[in-house]
């Protein structure tokens, strides 16, 4: 079982930036990833990025170019750097995680993951 805590959510005005970090319990298999999901009020939970333990990345159309994601290996912590925010970047952000699989690259898929964090707010004002 992988145990996973979000840090980091607030308020901001457009065009800010919010950092979030993501620390996880441990992993039995070196094959894992870690992501980020995001969802509003008004629309289904989302997947924005992940990265997998050979640290390859994807990102959602949508936050291209404005989130980075990142991971600090040696304390199972994933950072979503988060700039040039907007207002409908405002959600409820999840960090998600699974082991013992391994794709192409990260999936952005719900039902690919299995462990999830409490989340995390995000509100971006005009």
């Amino acid at each position: 079982q992988v145990q996973l805590v979000e840090s980091g959510g607030g308020s901001v005005q457009a065009g800010g930036s919010l950092r979030l970090s993501c620390t996880a319990s441990r992993y039995s298999d070196s094959r894992y990833c870690m992501a980020w999901f995001r969802q509003s009020p008004w629309k289904e939970r989302e997947g924005v990025a992940g990265r997998d333990s050979d640290g390859k990345v994807n990102y959602a159309a949508s936050v291209k170019g404005r989130f980075t994601i990142s991971q600090d290996s040696a304390k199972n912590t994933l950072h979503l750097q988060m700039n040039s925010l907007k207002p409908k970047d405002t959600a409820m952000y999840y960090c998600a995680s699974y082991q013992g699989k391994k794709y192409f690259l990260p999936p952005l898929r719900l039902r690919e993951y299995n462990y999830w964090g409490q989340g995390t707010q995000v509100t971006v004002s005009s």
